[in-house]
């Protein structure tokens, strides 16, 4: 992963930058991050969110699941033969429609995201800390973020709704 102010030094140090353009860069940085973190807990970051995918909800489709975590079915399928070969992942035929397959979790998958999650968990832990004194104004800032996101993806952008976003 490249430094953050590589392709950036034009917007001078970082310490100037605007809250907008920190978080950005911030949000666009969490992805590499947290595929980074799980790879080095031993377990691929599609396979991962596949495997976690399968504890909220097992037997799901491919397609489903290739929806859920974000990938091609093409991908997905590649992601499943190694989570079965690995013991993790079975595909079973869907009794009430035989063309059907569903995946579903083993429990040596199960093993895999319990301990993955905790491992995970931590290092997340240290990653976002926060100065106990700095956490109700970051918290506020952010539950606001999120507010103001939510009133523009709710409407789509469109002025005229009733709270369109300032």
């Amino acid at each position: 992963m490249e430094p953050l102010t590589d392709g950036l030094s034009g917007f001078g140090p970082p310490d100037d930058w605007p809250i907008g353009r920190l978080f950005s860069i911030i949000a666009r940085m969490s992805g590499p991050v947290m595929w980074r973190l799980v790879e080095q807990h031993g377990t691929s970051p599609a396979g991962f969110f596949l495997l976690r995918a399968l504890t909220v909800q097992d037997g799901l489709r491919a397609g489903e699941a290739a929806r859920q975590i974000m990938v091609t079915p093409a991908t997905l399928t590649s992601v499943v033969s190694t989570l079965e070969r690995n013991g993790h992942v079975e595909r079973r035929r869907d009794p009430a429609d035989r063309r059907a397959v569903r995946l579903h979790l083993t429990d040596s998958g199960r093993g895999v995201v319990h301990a993955t999650v905790a491992e995970i968990g931590a290092d997340l832990a240290r990653l976002y800390a926060v100065d106990p004194a700095d956490e109700p104004a970051v918290r506020r800032f952010l539950l606001g973020l999120l507010d103001r996101f939510r009133a523009y993806t709710d409407h789509d952008g469109d002025p005229t709704c009733p709270n369109p976003p300032n």
